[in-house]
């Protein structure tokens, strides 16, 4: 970064004028066509900003070296084109520096766009680079690795690895999404069993599916009890009371349709800082659509303000920053 930043202070107007912008356009990611997107950014940005260049990284590659390297070469926004996963592969190199993000959606489901409130859709994303307002937000950290929405742990991992092989055969929808969601519960067979630290108590719980959630508008799509902690800066752990695949199968269902109830399905636990020990000690977590193999124990905290991003000037969202 020069000592001509751009950067104003919190929900004040940023100068695109005077930044370089990188855009991180992930060809693998979502339903939409990247190259599409690409050339719709270069449209938008083109005599908007001091320097521009758009980076189209193919499936596979390593999203947040790339975006550290941007960083490293002193451009003073990244954007990020993809999913969930991307924008934390993204979100990851840029906490803690002076570089700001944009998110421009193109997953599935873009709970971390819909959260910031700066649109779902790529053509309502693209309205941040004619009034782009910076705004820090929070971010959580499990065991050093960063995510914006949730990392799960118990059945979520499995619903993953079927959502893709569901999606190579059937395409990418949501409602490919839900239907792995019920193949992978069907057929789990062990419980995990977790120990929570938070707030100086300790609770066990064994459980078929645990997650924890720094996105309030993904609670409240699911009709579960957490968004209002969540929004004042709060992580909420869910616990599910199901340890067995029928009545997780319910309250999938549940899920799925809005219906979920906080004491009738899962056990919920708020604080800014917890630890869980879970046996097995050796466990595939997943973490905004992404999956990774960590060992316990799991400590996990929120980084306040951590993340700086542009949204479109007037922009509400719930990431409680």
């Amino acid at each position: 970064m020069t000592s001509h930043s751009p950067q104003s202070p919190d929900n004040a107007g940023f100068d695109l004028d005077r930044a370089r912008v990188c855009a991180i356009v992930n060809m693998g990611s979502g339903r939409k066509g990247g190259d599409e997107i690409a050339a719709r950014l270069q449209q938008a940005l083109q005599a908007r900003c001091a320097a521009l260049d758009v980076r189209r990284i193919q499936k596979g590659a390593d999203l947040t070296q790339m975006a550290r390297q941007a960083v490293a070469e002193g451009f003073d926004v990244v954007a990020a084109v993809g999913g969930d996963g991307t924008q934390a592969a993204v979100a990851s190199a840029l906490v803690g520096t002076g570089a700001a993000m944009v998110v421009i959606p193109g997953g599935t489901f873009n709970y971390f766009a819909r959260n910031l409130g700066s649109g779902e859709t790529v053509d309502e994303a693209l309205r941040v680079f004619q009034h782009p307002t910076l705004r820090h937000v929070h971010v959580g950290d499990v065991n050093g690795m960063i995510f914006l929405n949730n990392i799960s742990f118990g059945a979520y991992p499995e619903i993953l690895r079927r959502r893709e092989s569901i999606y190579r055969r059937w395409g990418r929808s949501r409602i490919a999404a839900y239907w792995s969601a019920l193949i992978a519960v069907w057929n789990l067979r062990h419980p995990l069993h977790l120990s929570v630290r938070a707030q100086g108590r300790e609770q066990r719980f064994t459980t078929a599916l645990a997650f924890v959630a720094r996105n309030a508008y993904q609670l409240e799509t699911f009709g579960l009890e957490g968004a209002d902690p969540v929004r004042e800066g709060h992580l909420a752990l869910l616990v599910a009371r199901a340890r067995k695949p029928w009545p997780l199968v319910r309250s999938a269902l549940r899920l799925a349709f809005g219906k979920s109830a906080r004491y009738a399905d899962f056990d919920l636990i708020c604080a800014d800082e917890m630890q869980i020990r879970a046996t097995p000690a050796h466990e595939y977590i997943a973490h905004d659509g992404e999956k990774t193999w960590m060992d316990s124990p799991f400590h996990v905290r929120v980084l306040p303000d951590a993340l700086k991003v542009l949204v479109p000037a007037g922009t509400t969202g719930q990431d409680g920053a």
